[in-house]
């Protein structure tokens, strides 16, 4: 969080030396001069934009529950608005015992990247996320499980040719 301070300038008046004395709760001070100092609290975004902190709860410390169905059960997941999709993937593997580069995270159709942040894709509180377990390690999974042939060793099916 970054503070900055800025001037604001009004007219001078009897109610205004009234009303910067009332509105001290603002974070502002007068000081004599018909100048009232405001300080300003910036946050940085994740996109890196500059803005001014918002007031309201909902914001950096917001914790949303997200559902993530794993096609025969359902997780509720309690993580910061926040987070990173690759955070999401950590959290899960805990719960399902999937690794993270095996899971294969869709939302709104469409597979997410580890980079994308949930509140700048839309996720909100109570949104579902399909949880999918990559094809590509399933199948080796299940291969080194059955005890099958090894690609590229020597075996049955890969013997050498001499000539």
């Amino acid at each position: 969080m970054i503070k900055l301070r800025s001037k604001k300038l009004f007219k001078r008046s009897s109610n205004s030396k009234q009303n910067a004395a009332s509105n001290g709760a603002c974070g502002g001070y007068g000081n004599g001069t018909g100048t009232r100092t405001v300080e300003i609290e910036w946050e940085v975004r994740p996109g890196g934009m500059l803005v001014q902190k918002r007031e309201s709860g909902k914001g950096v410390g917001e914790v949303i529950t997200v559902r993530v169905s794993t096609g025969s059960a359902w997780h509720d997941i309690s993580i910061g608005a926040t987070s990173t999709f690759g955070e999401l993937k950590a959290v899960l593997s805990m719960v399902t015992g999937l690794e993270p580069k095996e899971q294969r995270l869709l939302f709104k159709g469409k597979e997410r990247e580890n980079e994308d942040y949930l509140h700048m894709v839309g996720v909100r509180d109570r949104d579902k996320v399909l949880l999918l377990e990559d094809p590509a390690l399933k199948e080796r999974k299940l291969r080194a499980m059955a005890g099958g042939p090894k690609p590229m060793g020597p075996g049955p099916y890969n013997t050498p040719i001499e000539v």
